[in-house]
């Protein structure tokens, strides 16, 4: 049997008669799509139209002649039963393994794939496999560097569109996502889910190597890196390595001597946001972090964990050369350079080396004549506290019975 196809006056493309459309219409699609297709049908005369031909050559014009019964919209009429479908709610398809439904039979074609594994769209440069052809849109600006989404009041771009619209919240302060527990808003989801793990101490990421968990995903791949050793953040001017964002931003600084925390009660300036917390407790005399163990307070948080390892013995730092192991990692870096011959630190009037850091500052003390430990019982005063104990423990041991402790019973500063 043959058709008498009808051609596209603008694309000169082909279409079967309207009778063909119908019968394909009747075989693949819902019941009541189908009425809300043959009511469309009667609006127009369909003896003489061809509907599909229609359909085809609106695309061409900028006329919407179909109207949303809810919203005082104009759409295209191929585009009106799923746009309508929006509003009633209804979703007709079904996933046959899942209870999931969906509004359109492609939503569900797309799921489906969830199931199955498929990947039908491939990125020709490098041969990456995609689920979704959005995603695959996506994946190639990666290789072209497109960025089509642009913020009108800063000019940013970007390549994918829910990144702008997340930007845009910075601009607007909208925060559309609120806790139901405590009424906190938050300017995207994903904050918003991570914020509630606050509440319920949910912690899905699991490491496989300490078996240590976390409430966001960034934290685990941050703290995968420990494992590693993968510092994947490179600065420009030095070539130094960071296995974090954040430290490579606080490092840069000490290229451009940016100090951008100032302390409000002392105007004092640093680089890094942490150190300034850290700072303005000296003035409020907080100590947030205390030991579970000996309630012992301590103002830095690493400080409290180096004090905890007191109680457990624990010695996670160990040397790759001789393999020692150290409760900090400062002791681990400073016993390195028995290693290496490693001397950091020079005196800057004499150009003396030294690999500690507290070597440098009781060597300077021949400089400037610095006595800073003084012997409580004659006022004799030196610049090593190892010097002041010996002296002290010599000169007066036999006026004292007991030194318990020996150092402390002598030495002020």
């Amino acid at each position: 049997m043959e058709y008498d196809n009808k051609e596209c006056i603008i694309a000169n493309e082909s279409w079967y008669p309207q009778n063909i459309l119908r019968k394909f219409l009747y075989e693949n699609v819902e019941v009541n799509v189908k009425e809300e297709i043959e009511v469309r049908e009667e609006t127009i005369n369909t003896k003489s139209v061809d509907i599909n031909l229609l359909k085809h050559e609106l695309t061409h014009t900028s006329e919407k002649s179909y109207q949303c019964t809810i919203f005082d919209k104009k759409i295209l009429q191929n585009c009106l039963i799923k746009h309508e479908i929006v509003h009633t709610a209804e979703k007709p398809y079904q996933c046959s393994q899942r209870d999931k439904t969906f509004t359109c039979k492609s939503s569900l074609a797309i799921h489906q794939r969830t199931h199955t594994g498929e990947k039908t769209y491939q990125c020709s440069q490098c041969e990456k496999t995609f689920s979704k052809n959005s995603h695959l849109i996506t994946h190639q600006r990666t290789h072209t560097g497109e960025k089509p989404y642009q913020c009108r009041q800063c000019d940013k771009a970007f390549s994918q569109k829910h990144g702008l619209l997340k930007h845009q919240r910075t601009h607007t302060g909208e925060k559309p996502y609120q806790c139901s527990q405590c009424a906190k808003a938050f300017s995207q989801n994903s904050s918003l889910i991570s914020h509630q793990r606050t509440h319920t101490g949910e912690k899905p990421y699991q490491c496989s190597q300490c078996d240590k968990s976390f409430s966001r995903n960034s934290h685990f791949i941050s703290h995968q890196r420990t494992h590693t050793g993968e510092k994947p953040y490179q600065c420009s001017q030095c070539d130094k390595y960071f296995s974090h964002k954040h430290n490579l931003v606080s490092h840069q600084r000490t290229h451009s001597g940016e100090r951008p925390y100032q302390c409000s009660q002392c105007d004092k300036t640093y680089s890094d946001n942490s150190n300034l917390i850290s700072h303005q407790r000296t003035h409020t005399g907080e100590k947030p972090y205390q030991c579970s163990q000996c309630d012992k307070d301590f103002l830095h948080k690493h400080d409290a964990m180096e004090h905890q390892r007191t109680h457990t013995g624990e010695k996670p730092y160990q040397c790759s050369q001789c393999a020692k192991t150290f409760s900090q990692n400062s002791t681990l870096i400073i016993h390195q350079r028995t290693h290496t011959g490693e001397k950091t630190y020079q005196c800057s009037q004499c150009y003396q080396t030294f690999s500690q850091n507290s070597h440098l500052i009781t060597h300077q003390r021949i400089h400037t004549g610095e006595k800073p430990y003084q012997c409580r019982q004659c006022d004799k005063a030196f610049s090593q506290k190892k010097v002041s104990f010996k002296t002290s423990e010599n000169t007066h041991w036999r006026e004292t019975i007991s030194m318990q402790p020996m150092c402390q019973g002598f030495l002020t500063k």
